[in-house]
């Protein structure tokens, strides 16, 4: 078989995928180096140059799919229609339906705390530029009055993605109710947003 020469760039992507591919059909724990190899039919000096051990790949699926689910994000704002504020709501209607549970299950068993804080903080990084621009756009439209958009999306992503997570700490329903009932009216006062503005919250959160 003649061998298929792939520049490196395309090959660790081609590898990255494989590795979520298998992790969603089999989890990370029984997903093995060797998987992937024979999914792609390459040799163990192939995947070694990419990646120095199972830990690291996994980190290098964790940020795939943060890039994935940011695109996804960025279609759903595209196609929406209205002020900034109803493309957040939109949002945050479909975004529950972006999250690939298998992973983050994979990501919430004990011992995995360290991916599950790589999720986390690619997470912040890479969706705080689509919610600033919302900001700014809510700002321009005179619904919002901020003039930290930047530090607000930050805030608001740390704040929620922290305080609603399970998988960071065990979080008592009643905390997480006592949480949830008060965001929409703290994320008003943090934007300069009229009272109610933010009332879906608790419906997407139910």
């Amino acid at each position: 078989m003649k061998r298929i020469v792939k520049n490196p760039l395309e090959r660790r992507f081609d590898i990255v995928c494989s590795a979520h591919r298998l992790i969603n059909a089999k989890g990370y724990e029984r997903m093995s180096l060797q998987d992937v190899m024979t999914d792609l039919n390459i040799a163990k000096g192939t995947i070694y140059h990419y990646f120095k051990s199972k830990e690291e790949l996994l980190e290098a699926v964790v940020d795939h799919i943060v890039d994935e689910l940011v695109e996804k994000m960025h279609a759903i704002i595209e196609k929406s229609k209205g002020n900034a504020l109803e493309k957040m709501a939109r949002l945050v209607k479909e975004g529950k339906s972006l999250h690939e549970p298998n992973i983050l299950d994979e990501l919430h068993k004990k011992g995995n705390e360290a991916f599950h804080l790589r999720l986390f903080t690619s997470t912040l990084r890479k969706q705080t530029p689509v919610y600033t621009l919302l900001i700014e756009q809510g700002c321009a439209e005179k619904i919002f009055h901020t003039k930290h958009p930047k530090e607000c999306a930050e805030f608001l992503l740390t704040g929620v993605q922290f305080l609603t997570d399970v998988g960071i700490s065990p979080w008592t329903k009643g905390e997480l109710k006592r949480r949830i009932g008060a965001f929409p009216e703290i994320i008003e006062q943090m934007l300069g947003a009229a009272p109610g503005s933010f009332k879906f919250l608790k419906k997407s959160w139910k």
